[in-house]
């Protein structure tokens, strides 16, 4: 994950909600919106809150693309070009943290070697065969979700990419920074109780909207069995991600010492593909 540029700490601002969720916006994703920003260690830690919103906005784009492409053409390629279009609106920047967070646990090094491997901008055998097992299977999930129907394939994309952008603000609060505040991850040092709180609520909030409207859509041909397939779903996915994102960050923290920005990303890209997983496991 690349290093936003910031022009100092400022203490006590007060930034408009506006410049929260678009700081949120244009540090996590490449959907298009326009606007200069400072990015300071007080606006990230405000914008962290946000994350489920735009993990929302993510999986709202990838599903409406996934419905459309398997509209056109086969599940296979379909599957493909949805994935393509869920690697772009990131711009790639949690697979990054993904490969360099592999380069570094799997060379079963020392701390301090581990962080620098970590560092190292090229990419080792390590992160191209993480990398390409997690498009794998990915790519697999998404194929399974897009023959299942659109409001199955809907709930676990939208909640999938909900749920790990909001394990991010919780580790960013939870453990503490492998590089001593230097680095990303020491962009976000301030990001505290409150914020977890709120970006918590936020999740909730998206989900149940999220749930609401699909069932809306289905409740007409929704039979007894799915329903309660996707109420299941529905109050399992939270507690898994908590749960595992939980114990994969107590894992890092503790080989590394903390966190650093690349293993955050690492965190989102596992734990999107984990609830695509308990979505086929639940709902197919």
């Amino acid at each position: 994950m690349s290093e936003p540029k910031s022009q100092g700490p400022q203490n006590n601002v007060v930034y408009p909600l506006s410049h929260q969720i678009v700081a949120a916006f244009q540090f996590l994703s490449r959907i298009p919106i326009r606007k200069e920003l400072d990015f300071t260690p007080d606006l990230l830690r405000r914008s962290a809150v946000y994350y489920p919103l735009v993990g929302a906005s993510i999986g709202i784009c990838v599903w409406g693309a996934g419905l459309l492409f398997a509209w056109l053409l086969p599940s296979w390629p379909a599957a493909v070009l949805a994935l393509m279009v869920w690697v772009w609106l990131t711009g790639g920047l949690h697979l990054d943290g993904w490969m360099d967070t592999a380069d570094g646990l799997l060379s079963y090094r020392s701390r301090e070697r581990m962080l620098e491997i970590m560092k190292d901008s090229r990419v080792g055998a390590m992160g191209v065969l993480a990398c390409m097992l997690l498009v794998l299977l990915k790519l697999s999930l998404v194929f399974s979700l897009l023959q299942s129907s659109p409001v199955q394939s809907g709930l676990a994309i939208m909640t999938a990419a909900i749920w790990s952008r909001w394990f991010m603000t919780r580790a960013m609060q939870r453990w503490p920074k492998a590089r001593q505040g230097e680095g990303l991850a020491g962009q976000f040092r301030t990001v505290g109780g409150r914020e977890a709180q709120e970006s918590t609520l936020l999740a909730l909030l998206l989900t149940i909207a999220i749930m609401l409207l699909c069932l809306l859509l289905a409740l007409q041909g929704m039979e007894g069995d799915a329903l309660m397939k996707v109420m299941l779903y529905m109050m399992l996915h939270p507690f898994v991600a908590w749960g595992a994102g939980t114990w994969a960050a107590g894992r890092i923290s503790h080989k590394l010492g903390g966190l650093t920005g690349d293993t955050y990303g690492a965190l989102n890209e596992g734990l999107e593909a984990l609830l695509l997983l308990l979505a086929v496991l639940i709902l197919l």
